[in-house]
C-alpha cells in the first residue's frame, strides 16, 4: 500500500501574514524596534509573503509556492543566530532545599 501524501498547504493562515505586516507598520512596533536595534523594522517581507499565499490559495503557483518556502527558511535561519539568554540547567543547584535568605539586604 502506498502512503497518501497530503497537499502541500503554506506554514501559516495567509491572515497570519497580513497580521504580521500590520503589527510590523504599527507605530508602536516601529518605536520598539528603533529603540532597541536603532533601525527601522523591515516589514514587506510579510506584505510579499501574503501576496505569494493568497496566489498559492489561488492558483497553486508553484513559484507562490517555492518564495513562501524559501522566506520560511530565512526566518527559521536567522532565529538559530539569536540563542536564548539563559543556559538551561542539567541539574537543580547544589543548595537548592536550603531556606531563602529574605531577612539580608
Amino acid at each position: 500500500m502506498g502512503e497518501t501524501q497530503s497537499p502541500w498547504r503554506p506554514p501559516r493562515l495567509c491572515d497570519v501574514y497580513w497580521t504580521e505586516f500590520r503589527h510590523c507598520k504599527s507605530l508602536r512596533n516601529r518605536f520598539h524596534h528603533y529603540y532597541t536595534y536603532g533601525t527601522s523594522p523591515a516589514c514587506l517581507q510579510w506584505k510579499d509573503d501574503y501576496e505569494a499565499c493568497r496566489e498559492w490559495e489561488r492558483s497553486r503557483s508553484p513559484p507562490a509556492k517555492e518564495s513562501l518556502q524559501k522566506s520560511e527558511r530565512n526566518r527559521v535561519s536567522e532565529q538559530k543566530n539569536f540563542p536564548p539568554f539563559w543556559e538551561m540547567r542539567q541539574k537543580p543547584p547544589s543548595d537548592w532545599h536550603l531556606p531563602l535568605n529574605e531577612d539580608k539586604n
